[in-house]
């Protein structure tokens, strides 16, 4: 174990492990403690524990319970959501950070571009994605995987309606993911802009073409998707890295007219942590 002390502008109050020379990096690393200034050991998790005895029968329920204590317990934004779909054949994995809207009997609901948008082309060839959740102020992670299912236009209108004016003009005009041009001279930004003047132009041209008209339609390439899932877990921060983990595991279909076993029947276990 040797202390990191090649860069004199590198300040780190831990060690790491010295690789062999062929491994070692040739730039400077910079690594975030794991403790704090006085501390190098890792943080400690103590807000809390969790018995099977707690949890609902229902993943749904169960986060209900949780999403709604997060929110009680001041968790920022504890709709925050990290989607992560994967691509088809190659299976390259993306991810990004979205907002929960929506928890519905059948599944967590999250609105976007499915036309343009890298996630769009995951979920055309893999009709699956993942979520996870991290509420730091109470210590708890929520897991889900399942696979997803667009929402009909009649549900998006629904939420698209409530949108501000700004975001739903700005769904027109945004193409996600695709490539910004910028408009100096030589086209490669080495002029004042960067590309942002295309996206503004785009955002004029749908205030105009709504000027004066209180409802926007929803775009075609706009609406929801719903991960329905098939594992769900919730995850308690404990001390010495010894975290409570339960996972829900669907072992019954649920009925599509939302008749017999309700939201399906699942299994509940404890992992390792």
């Amino acid at each position: 174990m040797a202390a990191v002390t090649e860069n004199p502008k590198l300040i780190c109050n831990f060690t790491l492990f010295n690789p062999p020379a062929h491994l070692r990096l040739t730039f400077p690393l910079t690594v975030a403690p794991a403790g704090t200034n006085t501390n190098p050991q890792a943080d400690q998790y103590t807000k809390g524990s969790l018995t099977r005895s707690q949890l609902s029968p229902s993943p749904f329920t169960q986060f209900h319970t949780w999403f709604t204590h997060a929110r009680s317990s001041s968790v920022h934004q504890p709709e925050t959501v990290c989607l992560s779909t994967a691509h088809l054949p190659s299976g390259r994995v993306s991810s990004r950070y979205v907002y929960l809207k929506e928890l519905d009997a059948r599944g967590f609901v999250i609105y976007s571009n499915w036309l343009h948008s890298r996630k769009a082309e995951d979920v055309r060839s893999n009709p699956r994605a993942s979520l996870a959740f991290w509420w730091q102020e109470v210590e708890r992670q929520v897991r889900v995987e399942g696979r997803v299912e667009r929402l009909s236009m009649e549900e998006t209108k629904r939420y698209y309606d409530l949108r501000a004016r700004g975001s739903r003009i700005g769904a027109w005009a945004s193409e996600q993911s695709r490539v910004l041009l910028p408009t100096g001279e030589d086209g490669g930004g080495n002029g004042e802009d960067d590309g942002r003047a295309m996206l503004e132009m785009r955002v004029r041209d749908v205030e105009e073409r709504f000027e004066g008209k209180d409802e926007i339609p929803v775009p075609e390439f706009w609406g929801g998707l719903r991960v329905v899932p098939d594992m769900v877990e919730f995850w308690q921060g404990r001390e010495s890295r010894l975290h409570d983990r339960f996972r829900y595991l669907r072992v019954g279909e649920r009925d599509t007219e939302g008749e017999g076993d309700g939201d399906g029947k699942w299994k509940i276990e404890r992992l390792s942590p």
